[in-house]
């Protein structure tokens, strides 16, 4: 039995790992792969203490400092996704998809978030055949082609920043009057002359052929629907945090997040911690994410120690 199993391998699961390699713990982190959502991405400029990095880079500079401190104090158990987690004696156990088993004394839940698809007709059908929740891995495949980005957040902008490289046009598609991306991404954006943004509207349908040939929308002012031709539909529509093997055993809100103390990252139930993008923490960044690993694995570190 682990003294702790770390579930993700984001900025909060590989900061707590980090920590708990300093601090002697023999732990287990399970996770898919080294890097959380920001694999993804092309340029991550809010990343403390560098300017700009890419998300591959970032996930590989993760996975160096691992290997650079685990000793044989840290398993690290990637390409294992956990569908299970139960209270046993002594501990937790987390079952994996490929029917491994882990047990710990404590556990840090770290597993982040996934995207949020697109609910309207032909969004499904369209899938990988115009459309994407990847911008940094399918961009290059619409060069000087019409495509929409739907997202008003950071990610949306982004992803229309990373398309005006390659593509003819760029309509942004947002469903409020205000951004929540930050003020200089958005103007950024607008000064692009193959840029468009389209408030108070929301898409209704996917269509195509073969491939995606429009997108239909709303206007939700005057209920009017227009027909956008593009060939590529880029969703940026926010995410689900990654919590459904953990609902048996901790409290989560309406959204599926794991509650937890702010103080200290503490679920109520007495051994069980969480960090990151999958609790209920107010803001989603990962300077915020591996703050919470750390929090986390400090408490966790002295509850470990007046429990042994």
């Amino acid at each position: 039995m682990y003294d702790l199993m770390i579930i993700g391998g984001g900025p909060a699961g590989v900061a707590a790992a980090v920590y708990a390699a300093r601090k002697q713990l023999k732990t287990v982190l399970i996770a898919g792969e080294i890097g959380g959502q920001s694999t993804v991405s092309e340029g991550i400029e809010n990343w403390i203490g560098t300017p700009k990095i890419t998300g591959i880079d970032l996930g590989k500079a993760f996975a160096k400092h691992l290997e650079a401190v685990k000793s044989d104090f840290v398993t690290l158990a990637i390409g294992e996704y956990v569908t299970s987690l139960e209270k046993v004696a002594g501990g937790f156990k987390a079952v994996t998809k490929t029917g491994t088993e882990f047990t710990a004394k404590t556990v840090l839940i770290a597993s982040g978030a996934g995207r949020r698809k697109l609910e309207v007709p032909g969004a499904d059908k369209f899938e990988n055949k115009g459309v994407t929740y990847c911008a940094s891995c399918d961009g290059p495949l619409f060069g000087g082609m019409d495509v929409a980005v739907i997202g008003g957040g950071n990610a949306g902008f982004e992803s229309a920043l990373q398309l005006l490289a390659y593509s003819k046009s760029v309509t942004l598609v947002h469903r409020s009057s205000e951004f929540k991306a930050d003020p200089v991404t958005v103007e950024k954006a607008r000064a692009h002359p193959n840029m468009r943004i389209l408030t108070n509207t929301e898409p209704t349908a996917v269509l195509g052929e073969q491939f995606v040939t429009g997108l239909t929308y709303k206007d939700k002012n005057t209920g009017e629907e227009t027909t956008l031709p593009v060939s590529g539909v880029f969703v940026e529509i926010g995410v689900i945090p990654n919590t459904d093997y953990a609902k048996a055993l901790v409290d989560v809100d309406q959204f599926g997040r794991v509650k937890v103390d702010a103080r200290n990252q503490r679920t109520p139930v007495d051994g069980v911690w969480a960090a990151g993008d999958c609790t209920d923490e107010l803001y989603h960044q990962n300077n915020i994410a591996a703050g919470d690993g750390v929090k986390a694995l400090e408490d966790i570190y002295i509850w470990i120690k007046t429990h042994s």
